[in-house]
């Protein structure tokens, strides 16, 4: 669900430019907020149509495939066991398995294989729900591991952990922002990926109650001038925070405005230029501006809507602001003003967990019932193809070298010519 820092600045600005033609390293890929730009892109396919291949998969999984070249990463659960898988790209073949730990559970659609894997090129490291976060290199040799959970404390979410690993560079940033199920306090953590080792792991506190400190959202990554701060949104609030340290810089309040008790967060935070959009559980989503210390509610306030998405996290091209609901209703708004271009427009009817990915001058969304809506980017909307696979679908499309990957219960698809 799902679904998450992203001479520093140069690095960041060259390794994001090389990887967008080719590879999908995260969740929300090359650039971490779910746009491509890929071109030339299938529009039209079927479960048999347009599919170069498909590999059959054990069961569902909120987690998204990854790609880095001719390699296909996914979090697997099997049973009681949970694994991460290398596939070929061009074969659809699975090339090798890596148990990550036993402990599976099934808490409604949420399973312990929810968080995404992602990539550096050379090495693949994944986390599952369970709290176990382990790196691996290409051939599936082990590299180190860890138990969050062990190491830390339980995790106290009411649905269970889902939150993806971030990577930038030569580090992973974990959240485990949680509350309805322990006293515990939620923090973040930096990892050095090469060891695993914990560089910094720094407390997270908010005022929300009950289940409202709990965040399944995916850690993203603001970049403005010479600066960059890695966001977290959960508990009611937006941080930002220095990648060095995990000191926050800057805090809004504005996500919970009526201290409801239940406002968990599933879609986590898009950023486009300097500006960071916020969506909490339907209402408001706040766009807040870069440059803010200490507490910024008020100050750096862009914009804000109520109709935000519950599950699937927004994308933006930076000029329109698009939004699908968990219902399959659609907003595209001005991405700096928030006025809205169109609104309430309907795609197919059904539940929608998979987050919309923007690409080719396309919008792609999948809904649960294994159907991937085209719609054409831009103000005026228009519905350019309905894609049916029929099957249980929890996961966003991923998007690499010309082709679309699409998981569901049943199967891996490889869609499209590469």
């Amino acid at each position: 669900m799902r679904k998450g820092v992203f001479g520093i600045l140069g690095i960041i600005t060259i390794s994001l430019t090389t990887a967008s033609a080719e590879n999908w390293p995260q969740w929300r890929g090359p650039s971490l907020n779910g746009v491509s730009a890929e071109k030339n892109l299938p529009v039209k396919w079927t479960a048999e149509e347009n599919v170069v291949w498909k590999l059959a998969m054990p069961g569902w999984s909120g987690s998204t495939p990854i790609i880095w070249n001719d390699r296909v990463f996914l979090n697997v659960a099997d049973g009681d066991d949970l694994y991460v898988w290398c596939v070929d790209r061009t074969k659809g073949i699975l090339v090798w398995k890596k148990l990550l730990g036993a402990g599976n559970v099934k808490m409604r659609k949420q399973n312990m294989s929810s968080p995404s894997p992602v990539t550096d090129g050379k090495n693949v490291f994944v986390m599952t729900g369970t709290g176990i976060l382990k790196g691996f290199d290409f051939k599936g040799n082990a590299l180190w591991s860890r138990d969050i959970q062990k190491e830390y404390g339980e995790f106290g979410l009411n649905w269970g952990y889902a939150s993806s690993p971030l990577l930038l560079n030569d580090a992973l940033y974990i959240q485990v922002l949680h509350g309805m199920k322990t006293d515990d306090p939620s923090y973040v953590l930096r990892l050095d990926k090469s060891s695993g080792k914990t560089v910094w792991k720094v407390d997270r506190p908010t005022n929300a109650i009950r289940e409202s400190p709990d965040s399944y959202s995916t850690p993203a990554v603001l970049r403005y001038g010479k600066t960059a701060e890695l966001i977290i949104t959960g508990g009611d609030v937006v941080t930002g925070h220095d990648l060095s340290t995990g000191k926050e810089l800057w805090r809004a309040n504005g996500l919970n405005p009526d201290n409801n008790p239940f406002y968990r967060i599933v879609a986590s935070p898009v950023i486009f230029n300097d500006i960071i959009y916020a969506p909490t559980r339907v209402k408001p989503l706040l766009a807040i501006k870069a440059g803010g210390r200490g507490d910024i509610t008020s100050s750096h306030l862009l914009w804000s809507t109520a109709n935000g998405p519950d599950v699937p996290t927004p994308v933006t091209d930076g000029k329109y602001f698009y939004i699908v609901n968990d219902k399959g209703i659609m907003w595209c708004l001005d991405a700096k003003t928030g006025a809205e271009i169109y609104g309430q427009q309907r795609i197919k009817p059904g539940t929608y967990s998979g987050s919309p990915v923007l690409a080719d001058g396309k919008i792609y969304v999948t809904n649960e019932d294994g159907l991937t809506t085209v719609v054409r980017a831009g103000p005026k909307f228009e519905v350019l193809a309905e894609n049916a696979l029929n099957d249980y679908s929890l996961s966003s499309p991923a998007i690499s070298g010309g082709q679309i990957f699409i998981r569901t219960a049943q199967n891996l698809y490889c869609i499209g010519k590469r």
